[in-house]
């Protein structure tokens, strides 16, 4: 490798690494500041701040869900307690309310919530199974989480009602494409 080459490539490890470390910078000071940049499809793209209360939510998921979400790729790495980042989801039933879950998705309190049918496989042809079809009445203590936005969204319809004590925070769009 001659003197040249060397030189190139010394400064594209350098640039690597700079930009790498931009990178893991920027998630950190939004998380330290409250900030959350949202890519996934299951909310707006976009930026949003932590609040006391709202319908959205952010949540790390419990096994065995959580460890298959990371798995197949559905969430990236991040602070949870598996390594995985959390979700971000919209709350769609909460304590006193009535979800029906059937194989058309969710309705809550009589009121259908579009695009949550469940899907027998993923983006990739991996099987999924849903989460028992029935009739629930929300106790205290926990949510349920589905987006109307994609229809592709690992939520409640796989995994569930969401434990009140999972929830990291709760969410405010600030800016949203």
């Amino acid at each position: 490798m001659n003197h040249g080459q060397f030189s190139r490539l010394t400064q594209v490890r350098r640039s690597t690494l700079v930009a790498a470390g931009l990178y893991i910078a920027t998630f950190q000071i939004c998380g330290w500041s409250g900030l959350r940049i949202n890519v996934s499809p299951s909310l707006p793209v976009g930026l949003y701040v932590t609040t006391g209360t709202g319908k959205l939510v952010e949540f790390c998921p419990s096994e065995p869900f959580a460890h298959l979400a990371l798995a197949r790729g559905y969430r990236n790495a991040g602070v949870c307690p598996d390594g995985g980042a959390p979700l971000m989801k919209p709350i769609v039933a909460s304590t006193g309310d009535q979800v029906d879950f059937s194989a058309r998705g969710f309705a809550v309190n009589g009121m259908r919530i579009p695009k949550t049918a469940p899907l027998v496989a993923d983006t990739k042809g991996r099987p999924l199974s849903h989460w028992a079809f029935g009739r629930y009445a929300v106790p205290a203590g926990v949510v349920w989480v589905a987006s109307s936005y994609n229809p592709r969204s690992f939520d409640s319809r796989y995994f569930g009602p969401v434990p009140v004590t999972t929830l990291r925070s709760h969410l405010r769009p600030i800016l949203t494409f």
